[in-house]
């Protein structure tokens, strides 16, 4: 049976239609008829949160995994505000999530009625659409009903918000069957083969073409615009950027010495990262970049090769690097076994020092919220993804960055497939690099929030089995622990490090590298 309210049923039928299959819900007597309803679907696959801010990251990692839409629900007042996060986040990946808030009929909004605030444009510009639907009393209603929830559900690439009014009484479930709804259908254009070849022919007749990827980015790019930055001979005439953020400031600072920039994305947003940004080509980047690969391989690039050739000395060094213990020796370590393993997983790392390791050590595809580059939601954003795959998902996170969204443990969602690595240095290491910060007296308080917290009574709380390591030993004894143990839990290995050891062994890296 399903909730007597007619615009929740007219939702619930064209989510089904618009194959919306997983939902993140949160507690709440406002939204009880839609949480309901979504439970009673067998096409939706319900996942209870009951932090709402670490619940809009669980969706944004779930659509990250599935490559479609995801629900979150939330009930009305400020829980919708505690989404805005996950969602900001969202919008700039290009993520779509969809955002069901139930509300107060629109007469009590500001007159002190509890759970109750403006909703409709809650989430401002972070949403490509927002719509608040009417309670229908007739036959207009329920077609302007149907229109906005169509109009809401037809983006593909961007965050939406459907606000849905329903008065009291809340909890009848009366209703057989759901409406049979019209569904309205978006057929998007594939990029033609005439555009295709026409970017990879202005590429290939560039005299220095470069080809530029965010997430995953190129491989000790950082490190090689460090060792040529002053070296004209190396800047680029013409970049193909396929999208996706770059995390380096050094490497967007060289890039904008080039002459142009093309942009290939799926939405034809324009981000001119370079600030010389002449041409956006709306499609598939990763179709754009396998075509140029494939040409070079039948007419190698002169330009291409020299930068092949720098690339590949700086991997060398970068290799051959052993750092003492410290979270760089961590994630070394890491990335090395991981190697190894015959199984398929996915990596995720978090934000500030956990994805700089990254850039420096990891050659597969990885996942950061670097939309806006927060750390609110990392953990909650892996575990999400984790539990609508088989695969194992593995976390590397900073201490801030745990702390600060431990609640993403905090419910029943969760199995061994989830495997964390703890970086903790007692702070947000990050600052110890930021040149002249150092002279201020608030740096370690206040700035880098110094704490002596450790995740064992987190785990403890959470049924999460927990490591730890305090030594070089521990640690390489602990990484196969982490990747390979059988457990029907969460795994944890934190990694207990000095924050002036990690800022040596990252400053002693980049000196070690020369051409």
């Amino acid at each position: 049976m399903f909730s007597n309210k007619e615009n929740v049923n007219i939702l619930t039928s064209l989510l089904v239609a618009h194959g919306v299959s997983h939902a993140v819900v949160c507690p709440g007597s406002r939204n009880a008829p839609i949480v309901h309803n979504l439970n009673e679907c067998p096409q939706i696959f319900c996942y209870p949160v009951t932090d709402e801010r670490s619940a809009g990251f669980y969706a944004l990692g779930m659509s990250q995994a599935l490559g479609k839409p995801v629900a979150v629900c939330v009930t009305s007042g400020t829980a919708l505000l505690n989404l805005a996060p996950a969602v900001a986040e969202a919008y700039y990946q290009h993520t779509p999530l969809i955002v069901i808030s139930a509300d107060r009929p629109p007469q009590w909004i500001d007159q002190l009625e509890g759970q109750t605030l403006p909703q409709p444009d809650a989430l401002g510009r972070f949403v490509s659409k927002a719509v608040s639907l009417p309670e229908p009393h007739d036959d207009e209603e329920r077609w302007y009903c149907n229109r906005m929830v169509n109009e809401a559900l037809m983006e593909r690439h961007a965050p939406v918000h459907i606000n849905v009014p329903i008065s009291e009484p809340l909890f009848e479930f009366t209703i057989e069957r759901l409406p049979k709804e019209r569904k309205i259908e978006l057929v998007e254009a594939e990029m033609s083969s005439t555009v295709l070849n026409h970017v990879v022919r202005m590429f290939m007749l560039a005299k220095r073409p470069m080809l530029i990827s965010g997430q995953p980015m190129n491989v000790h790019l950082d490190e090689a615009v460090k060792l040529v930055a002053d070296n004209k001979s190396y800047v680029p005439d013409f970049v193909l950027y396929i999208g996706g953020s770059i995390v380096s400031k050094r490497v967007k600072r060289f890039l904008r010495k080039a002459k142009e920039t093309w942009a290939v994305n799926m939405t034809g947003e324009v981000n001119d990262t370079f600030m010389n940004l002449t041409k956006v080509i709306q499609g598939d980047g990763a179709v754009v970049a396998d075509l140029v690969r494939f040409h070079l391989e039948q007419q190698p690039h002169p330009f291409v090769q020299k930068w092949d050739k720098l690339l590949a000395s700086v991997h060398q060094q970068a290799e051959a690097y052993e750092p003492a213990y410290s979270q760089m020796a961590a994630v070394k370590e890491f990335e090395s076994q991981l190697r190894f393993l015959i199984e398929d997983y996915w990596v995720h790392y978090a934000n500030s020092s956990a994805i700089r390791l990254a850039n420096i050590n990891a050659h597969h595809q990885v996942f950061c919220n670097r939309g806006v580059n927060g750390i609110e939601g990392s953990l909650s954003t892996a575990a999400g993804f984790s539990v609508v795959v088989d695969e194992k998902v593995y976390c590397v996170i900073g201490d801030l960055s745990f702390f600060y969204d431990q609640n993403a443990l905090w419910n029943q969602n969760l199995s061994g497939n989830l495997r964390i690595l703890l970086l903790n240095n007692g702070r947000g290491g990050i600052f110890n690099l930021l040149k002249g910060l150092e002279k201020s007296a608030a740096r370690d308080k206040f700035v880098a929030a110094e704490h002596h917290v450790s995740a064992e009574g987190i785990c403890q709380q959470n049924g999460v089995e927990y490591r730890k390591a305090t030594s070089m030993e521990e640690m390489q004894q602990g990484i196969p622990w982490l990747l390979e143990t059988k457990s029907e839990h969460p795994l944890l290995l934190e990694v207990l490090t000095d924050v002036d050891e990690d800022e040596r062994a990252y400053r002693a890296y980049y000196q070690s590298l020369s051409i």
